[in-house]
């Protein structure tokens, strides 16, 4: 039986990145979380994803936010039907828990305020991007857990045994190459409706202001009527 695969579409990566393009027909993605300043990429990051691409994989590049940075992997993963794994690695941030949160979102999912569910990182919202090309994402791949793992020699092994024709056992996983996802590619990019999603509020929080805004209404209703009575 012939493996179908397919070409991805003129202007496929939506999203530019810090990420090299290899393999389009390949099946596997690396991401490595990146827990230091963007001026100052280590070279075992490097490593990783110069290895990445040389083994095969189709896209391997960095992550350093919970919530744009993901943003940007799932929109480059589903112009591209062929990706059918996702291979995260590296040391987590500490700060952004960007591994913690892609993980729980491939789980979990998000909440209807677009929340990944689950996760501990601390701005976890995908607001710029369809709930379409969300769920989409979810289905499309398979995550290979590696978080806290930087031997580029075990990434080269998870990109070989993904595009494997026959199931191949990986630190507990069988991967293979199923072929193209079942479904036209989406190419949609981020439309950047909040760029910085740290600032949006909590449930609580917006009760809290919706109360206070409540009162001073009320307060200046009642100023309002005190002022009327004493100029009679």
């Amino acid at each position: 039986m012939k493996m179908l695969k397919v070409k991805p579409p003129d202007g496929y990566p939506p999203e530019e990145g810090r990420y090299m393009r290899g393999n389009d027909f390949s099946p596997v993605a690396v991401v490595a979380i990146l827990n230091t300043f963007d001026f100052k990429v280590p070279q075992r990051i490097t490593d990783i994803v110069r290895v990445s691409i040389e083994t095969g994989a189709a896209l391997a590049g960095t992550l350093q936010t919970e919530n744009i940075g993901i943003e940007k992997i799932i929109a480059n993963v589903v112009a591209n039907p062929n990706i059918r794994y996702i291979v995260l690695c590296a040391v987590e941030s500490p700060g952004h828990l960007c591994g913690d949160a892609l993980i729980s979102l491939m789980e979990k999912g998000i909440d209807g305020k677009r929340k990944i569910i689950g996760t501990e990182a601390p701005t976890p919202y995908l607001y710029n991007l369809p709930v379409e090309s969300i769920e989409r994402f979810r289905k499309q791949v398979k995550l290979i857990n590696l978080l806290n793992e930087g031997n580029p020699e075990e990434i080269k092994n998870a990109v070989w045994a993904c595009y494997q024709e026959e199931q191949t056992e990986f630190r507990g996983y069988q991967l293979y190459d199923p072929g193209a996802y079942p479904e036209p590619p989406i190419l949609k990019p981020i439309t950047w409706r909040i760029t910085e999603p740290w600032k949006v509020v909590s449930e609580e929080e917006e009760r809290r202001i919706k109360e206070i805004m409540e009162k001073a209404e009320a307060a200046g209703g009642a100023s309002g009527k005190r002022k009327k009575a004493a100029g009679r």
